[in-house]
C-alpha cells in the first residue's frame, strides 16, 4: 500500500514536534512549515521532489 504525503504536511508535522519539544519557539516554527510554501512556489520544487521521490523509493525498498 502506498502512502502519500505533501511536503507541506510532512513540514508541519515537523514543526508542532519541534514546538511540543520546546525546541524551537512559535516564530521558528512557522518559518520552518511557511518555507514548504516558498519552496513549491520557486525553481526549487522541481529537485526537492525529485530528491524526496529518491528518498522515499530508498525507504521502501529497505
Amino acid at each position: 500500500m502506498a502512502v502519500t504525503i505533501s511536503v507541506t504536511v510532512l513540514l508541519a508535522l515537523v514543526a508542532a514536534l519541534l514546538l511540543k519539544g520546546r525546541r524551537v519557539g512559535l516564530g521558528t516554527a512557522a518559518v520552518l512549515w511557511l518555507s514548504g510554501f516558498t519552496t513549491a512556489s520557486t525553481g526549487l520544487a522541481d529537485p526537492v521532489n525529485t530528491f524526496l521521490a529518491a528518498l522515499a523509493h530508498i525507504a521502501t525498498n529497505h
